[in-house]
């Protein structure tokens, strides 16, 4: 596996080309394949990652929950493979194929990768949904957010930024625009991860952002959404996997996350601990990732590493400045100094 095979300068597709440059080892001398001597060297290892990369994360297709890639690859489909490809790509895949003897297919998910999940589904009924909310709050465990811990909040063009309701939950007006907030139930949304707030508040460098640091002066008590419980049934019976696709899912899903909200307010917690919708892109994961259909987060050795996927956010319930719940510590001047974006290509088809 460690011999050098082929080399980044072998591929014609520009996205595979730059995925390779990106993976390659940096290493002096002649490329066996191509005989060019500048491109980043690849084994067959390194060649398996760049068609996992390029093929299956690159066609990762979200659907209205969940979502699953639409191209694998496998030794027992080597000289059978069935996509259809780009013209330009046509010698590249070949050239993947031959080398590290697969062949690639479009893949039928099971069909909980694409939100086919009892519980989720009884959560759009009417009649059902109250059933799997009181579900969530039982069987999810409670976290206590100390005084000694710490939460930032950003906001962005504020008006007068030294002021501290500021950094408060929205006003009235402004209730049920986000995606656990009300009319009945202001949220102040918070992090302890700052690229994560920058994230949630879609800034631009235009805007002036203002970081405010904040911490409890009590203990509070609140739901912990992001804890990957026990379980004792498959995906399609899963509590866990019906609450991770609800937040990595868009708009449609917030009636659904604001009903969640209310009624843990209403069962006397502080707020909820939740997955970031930007968890993934954060921790560059794979969103719902399995191993021959089955989800990694059904595997107590792999619970670690699930579960270092998800970024937390914090909503906390009510006016918690205006309460005294929370205590500004400091406010400072966030600049955004540089950006960096790391990306993946894929097929165009």
């Amino acid at each position: 596996m460690t011999e050098i095979v082929l080399c980044s300068n072998c591929f014609k597709d520009q996205g595979l080309r730059l995925n390779a440059l990106n993976i390659g080892i940096e290493k002096n001398g002649f490329c066996p394949q191509c005989k060019t001597e500048n491109g980043r060297k690849l084994n067959k290892e390194l060649i398996e990652k760049l068609a996992y990369r390029f093929f299956v994360r690159g066609t990762l297709n979200r659907t209205y929950f969940g979502g699953a890639s639409v191209i694998q690859f496998n030794e027992q489909h080597y000289k059978n493979s069935s996509i259809d490809v780009p013209k330009w790509l046509e010698n590249d895949i070949k050239l993947i194929e031959d080398t590290i003897k697969v062949g690639f297919f479009y893949y039928g998910p099971r069909l909980w990768m694409v939100g086919e999940v009892e519980p989720l589904k009884k959560l759009e009924l009417e009649s059902e949904k109250h059933e799997i909310i009181h579900r969530i709050l039982k069987e999810y465990p409670a976290r206590i957010l100390s005084k000694k811990e710490i939460i930032y909040r950003l906001r962005r063009n504020p008006k007068n930024p030294s002021n501290f309701d500021e950094y408060d939950s929205p006003p009235s007006e402004r209730l049920g625009e986000n995606r656990l907030d009300s009319v009945n139930l202001p949220i102040m949304y918070a992090s302890q991860d700052l690229e994560i707030c920058i994230h949630e508040c879609r800034v631009t460098v235009d805007d002036k952002l203002f970081l405010s640091t904040l911490c409890p002066t009590k203990d509070l008590k609140l739901l912990d959404l992001t804890e990957i419980i026990n379980e004792d049934v498959t995906e399609f019976e899963s509590l866990d996997r019906t609450v991770l696709m609800l937040f990595f899912a868009g708009e449609h899903s917030y009636e659904i996350l604001r009903e969640i909200a209310f009624t843990a307010y209403q069962a006397g917690f502080n707020g909820l601990i939740y997955p970031s919708y930007f968890s993934l892109v954060h921790t560059g994961a794979m969103p719902f990732d399995s191993v021959y259909g089955i989800s990694v987060r059904r595997f107590p050795s792999c619970k670690t590493h699930a579960k270092s996927q998800i970024i937390q956010n914090i909503a906390l319930f009510g006016r918690p400045i205006k309460e005294k719940i929370i205590a500004v510590k400091c406010i400072n001047r966030l600049v955004l100094n540089k950006i960096k974006y790391d990306v993946l290509f894929g097929p165009v088809d």
